[in-house]
This record gives structure tokens, C-alpha cells and sequence, in this order.
């Protein structure tokens, strides 16, 4: 696949989408019809498009600052995965409008590599997942949203930013609707020399470049009244140069680039809805040994998709939910001791929801997948949710999970083990939330006991291989606070979040690498007619990077403050300037590669 020849076809293509006109009645499409349901028993941590702004260089510093993940970057703009709950990167679940989009190689998702632009919502939900959205969905899952609008007429809106260490960011976005007819194309550029400096710790991000691009393109046609036929396309194309330590180091780098296509046709009427899915995913990377020479080693993956979801309503009360999903995973590896290989997965599952009263509503889910030569654990799920009082409400969960092994777990030479059986999970979650006025505080204990987890470990042969091994029991408090006060011309906003995770390896007792027992984030936003700032806050705890608690290695604990401030003109302009770490402390979230001290960036938002 030639991304970049891909991405001057799809720019060329959409001119004739730019004239409209208003129209009174309005109407969305939205992608993933699962999250609508989800949210009825379960808190969902919504970020908007506006918020993206704040933390605009990539997706890690995204979730960094407005999420309860613990983000571990390699160095500004490198590999990067997320820690959910005291999992690892292979328990949480990226789904993109829907679908799971994990590597079949490597079972997660590089958080660097996915664009942080383009979406309509970005959303967390912390928790078991595994009956809607499949293998990986254990600590959590994160969800890369796209809307359509009908009715809306023509709007563009161009975001571009220039900021420290030669970095420039720029975003486009066009949409139109009428009726029956909705589409909506934006693209996004960014690159950056990425050269700062940690004198403290000596250290210099030498050959730490990195730049992405990525196009996303959704259409969506009412073919009928109660009839959509709808289509979302994405493009990304990505190099990462990986930091070296000293001037003369040999430099590497990483390509990436990724293709998803997604085509939707869905039925709504009064009780009951239907939409039916295929998809096509693409994920390519290769690996430099050395910058100037051809590639080392990569991989190529493809994947077929196809999901039913058809959800009836058999009296106002009862409410049943049926899943059906097929994939074809197929892959190839250079230079892994993997060749051509391919797996089929089926699964179904249903689930039944009763609504007792406006207050009070029960979920059972079941769903057994089939994969090709390994045998899949029966999933389940439970959740209910009470209103006893108007500032009260409680929710609980019970559910059981899984994550099978991935491509490279299995097939990689030497040290794949093709009798790895997946790793389960059972998880136990409340929600308390309270609301008071302008206040709302939810407080959410939970438990997880993580079996069969798959390890890679040195062998007697000199190699490594993997394994099977430990038990993981993980337990633990996430909590978000909300509060919003208008008053007059003046609009204050707070969002704030604190989580304690304990997560153990049961044979040793000990915690987990790279799982803080502590994170805390805060957003303070005020606005006064046309100005607007932010104050934007970050504490982590004691980290430990060693399987023995080590406390010379680990990583102390740090807080980092972000602030900016905004002004609009015209009602179309936006101008806003940006400090990242004020107190210009030193911060890392991997042993050896701190992040950047204090930074700015400049940026511009035009909308009409």
C-alpha cells in the first residue's frame, strides 16, 4: 500500500463537497451504536475535540494529562503504550468506531502511532470489556470516535501550531450535510525535530525526529427513512527516529503506516435497530538498524471484519442484544522467522437488559469466540445501576475477560510457543456518584485477578521465548470530580481524577513494572467573554521499573503543570499560547529517556 500516493488521491477528490446551506432539522450517525449502551451502566470519560487542543502534540500527552492511564513514553514522540488499572499495554483495547484495531502482532496498540486528530470524541471507559469489544477489552478500552451530522450545511475549520524543538501541527477539516446525504474530511500533519535537552541528566534527544500524517474521510447516505448506508476511511503514515545516547550512536528509526475502512448499513425504527459491518485494516511498520541503509525487519497485516449488532426492544422494559462477528487475520514477517500465516476468529453474543424503572436497570451479556487453534474461555458479564435518591446513584459490574496471544506470541523465531492458551480475567467494578448542585464526584472501587498471563522469558537455549507464568491480582479507586459555574459572563470549569492502583504478581507479592500506585490530573478552565485559560495539572507517583521494587531504579514522583490562554476575534478566529511544565521540572515516565522540560507553542483556530 503507498500511503502518500493515497493520501494527494483523497485530498484532490473531496472539492465538490463545498457548498451548502442551512438546514432547520438535525440528526447524527454514530459509528460505534454500542457506546450508547455502554454509557447506561457504566462512566465513560468523554474527551472533546476542544480538549485536544491543550495537549496537541500526539495522543500519549493527550491521555498523559486527561485520562487515568499512565502513559510510558519512550522519549517525546516515540514507542509509547498505555497501563490501565495496573495492566499492561495488552489489556487495553483501542476500538476505532467499533472495531477492535489492536496489532495482530503485538496485541496493542502504539499510542504514537495512532492520530490524535480527526475524531469527534475521544472516549476512556475503564473496566472489563471483552462482550462487546473483544480480546484485550481487560484493564479498559479507548475509543477513537467519528460522528456524522445531517442537516448542518457547509462548516471548515483549520487548526495550526507551531511549539519548541521544531515542531509544527496542522489540521484541517471539512464537513457538509443536507437531508440525506453527510460527509466529513479532515486531515493532519505534523512533524518535529524533537532535539531538547535534560542538562540534569545529561541528556540530549539526539535523532529523536519524528513526523505523521493521517486522512480521515466518513460519509453517510439516508437511502431510506429509516435506512443509512454509511462509510468511515482512515489513512495514517508515520517515522519515528529513536534516540540515541551519544553523538556517534548508531541511529534507527521505525516506519508505520496504517489503513482502516469501515462500511456500515444500519436500520433504526421504534424497537428495534440493525447495523451491519465490514471492515478492512491494514498495519505495515518496518525497522531501521540504521537510518541510511534498507530496512531490518516488519511485518504486514491485514484484517477482514464482519459484525452484526441487532438490538430489539421485545416490550418498553426488555431489551435484547445479538453480536455476530467474523475476522480474517492474515500476516506476514520479514526478518521474524514468521512467513505467511492465517487466522480465523468467529464469536456471538447476546445480552438482555431490563429497565425496571426510570431508576433502576440490570445487563447480562454472554459471548463465546472461536479462534483458530486455540481454545477461548466462555465470557460473561453483569451490571446493574440504582438510583435511590436524586444525588445518589450506584452501578456495579461482574464480568469475565480475555486476551488470546498474539502473532508474534505464537509464530516468532525463535521464541513463539504455539500451546500459549489466552490469559482471563475476572473483574469486579462499582460506581458511586454524587451529584450536588454544579458538583458531581464519582468514586469507583474495583478488582481484577488477571490468570495465565503470557510473559517472555529467558530460556537455558540463550533465546527468548514465551510462556504462560503468573497470576496478576489488581485492585484498586478511580474517582473523577466535575464542576461547572456560569455566572454572568464568567465560565469555570474543573475536571479532576486521582487513582490508586495495587497491582501484584501473585508468586512474588511484589508490584508490578511501570504501574504507579498514585496518579492525579486536574483542568482548570475559565472564560470571560472572549478570553479563555487553562491550568492543567499532572501528579505521579512512586513508579517502580524492576520486577523487585528496586527503589534505585524507580522513578520518583513528579508533578507537572501545563498552562494557556486563548482569545477570540471575529467569532471565526482563535489565537492561543501555550506553556507545557512551568516549573521546567525533570520528568520521565521510562527509566532513561526523560521527557522535555519547559516548552511553548504558539497555535491558531479558524472556524467557519
Amino acid at each position: 500500500m503507498d500511503i502518500k500516493k493515497s493520501l494527494v488521491l483523497i485530498f484532490s477528490a473531496y472539492g465538490c463537497f463545498l457548498s451548502a446551506q442551512e438546514k432547520a432539522i438535525d440528526t447524527v450517525y454514530i459509528f460505534d451504536n454500542q457506546m450508547n449502551k455502554v454509557k447506561l451502566f457504566h462512566n465513560v470519560n468523554t474527551i472533546r475535540p476542544k480538549d485536544f487542543e491543550k495537549n496537541a502534540t500526539n495522543l500519549s500527552e493527550l491521555l498523559r494529562f486527561q485520562s487515568q492511564l499512565y502513559i510510558k513514553e519512550n522519549g517525546r514522540g516515540a514507542v509509547s503504550s498505555p497501563s490501565f488499572r495496573g495492566t499492561s499495554a495488552g489489556h487495553t483495547a483501542f476500538v476505532w468506531n467499533g472495531i477492535n484495531i489492536n496489532s495482530a502482532f503485538l496485541g496493542q496498540g502504539d499510542v504514537n502511532n495512532i492520530p490524535l486528530f480527526g475524531y469527534d470524541e475521544l472516549e476512556v471507559k475503564a473496566g472489563g470489556g471483552s462482550v462487546q469489544y473483544g480480546s484485550s477489552a481487560i484493564g479498559g478500552s479507548i475509543h477513537l470516535n467519528n460522528n456524522l451530522e445531517f442537516n448542518k450545511g457547509f462548516h471548515t475549520s483549520l487548526f495550526s501550531e507551531a511549539a519548541s524543538f521544531g515542531t509544527f501541527n496542522n489540521f484541517l477539516r471539512t464537513s457538509f450535510s443536507n437531508e440525506k446525504f453527510s460527509v466529513k474530511v479532515s486531515g493532519n500533519y505534523v512533524i518535529s525535530q524533537n532535539d531538547y535537552e535534560v542538562p540534569e541528566k545529561e541528556y540530549i534527544n539526539r535523532n529523536g525526529r519524528f513526523y505523521n500524517s493521517s486522512i480521515n474521510i466518513g460519509a453517510s447516505y439516508k437511502i431510506a427513512p429509516h435506512q443509512t448506508i454509511s462509510w468511515q476511511n482512515q489513512i495514517f503514515d508515520g517515522s519515528q527516529h529513536y534516540p540515541i545516547f551519544t553523538e556517534n550512536g548508531n541511529k534507527t528509526k521505525y516506519k508505520a503506516q496504517t489503513l482502516r475502512s469501515l462500511l456500515s448499513w444500519d436500520i433504526t425504527k421504534n424497537d428495534f435497530s440493525n447495523s451491519l459491518k465490514a471492515a478492512y485494516t491494514e498495519d505495515n511498520f518496518q525497522y531501521f538498524g540504521d537510518i541510511d541503509k534498507p530496512k531490518e525487519s516488519g511485518a504486514e497485516g491485514k484484517n477482514y471484519i464482519f459484525r452484526n449488532d441487532f438490538n430489539y426492544f421485545i416490550t418498553p422494559k426488555l431489551n435484547v442484544n445479538a453480536i455476530g462477528e467474523f475476522q480474517v487475520n492474515k500476516g506476514s514477517g520479514y526478518q521474524s522467522g514468521i512467513g505467511d500465516i492465517s487466522r480465523n476468529i468467529g464469536s456471538a453474543a447476546g445480552l438482555i437488559r431490563y429497565f425496571v424503572t426510570p431508576d433502576l436497570r440490570f445487563e447480562a451479556g454472554i459471548k463465546k469466540d472461536f479462534v483458530e487453534n486455540i481454545s477461548s474461555p466462555f465470557l460473561y458479564s453483569f451490571s446493574g445501576k440504582w438510583q435511590p435518591v436524586k444525588w445518589y446513584q450506584v452501578g456495579a459490574s461482574f464480568s469475565r475477560n480475555f486476551k488470546f496471544p498474539t502473532f508474534n506470541d505464537l509464530y516468532w523465531q525463535k521464541g513463539g510457543n504455539p500451546d500459549l492458551v489466552p490469559e482471563t480475567s475476572t473483574n469486579v467494578d462499582m460506581d458511586h456518584e454524587f451529584t450536588f448542585g454544579d458538583l458531581k464526584l464519582t468514586v469507583s472501587p474495583y478488582y481484577m485477578d488477571i490468570k495465565n498471563y503470557i510473559n517472555w522469558l529467558p530460556t537455558a537455549a540463550g533465546y527468548w521465548a514465551a510462556f504462560n507464568t503468573y497470576s496478576v491480582e489488581i485492585y484498586g479507586l478511580d474517582s473523577r470530580v466535575t464542576y461547572q459555574k456560569n455566572f454572568r459572563d464568567h465560565h469555570f470549569t474543573f475536571n479532576g481524577g486521582y487513582t490508586y492502583s495495587k497491582s501484584t504478581n501473585k508468586v512474588t507479592g511484589l508490584q508490578m513494572m511501570y504501574v504507579p500506585l498514585h496518579k492525579a490530573t486536574g483542568n482548570i478552565d475559565y472564560r470571560y467573554r472572549f478570553l479563555s485559560v487553562y491550568v492543567q495539572g499532572l501528579f505521579n507517583g512512586l513508579t517502580y521499573t524492576t520486577t523487585d521494587e528496586k527503589r534505585a531504579d524507580a522513578i520518583d514522583p513528579y508533578f507537572v503543570l501545563n498552562t494557556g490562554v486563548s482569545a477570540n476575534f471575529l467569532n471565526h478566529y482563535t489565537l492561543g499560547f501555550k506553556v507545557n511544565n512551568i516549573t521546567d521540572i525533570v520528568y520521565q515516565t521510562v527509566s532513561y529517556y526523560p521527557l522535555p522540560k519547559r516548552n511553548y507553542s504558539i497555535y491558531i483556530n479558524i472556524n467557519f
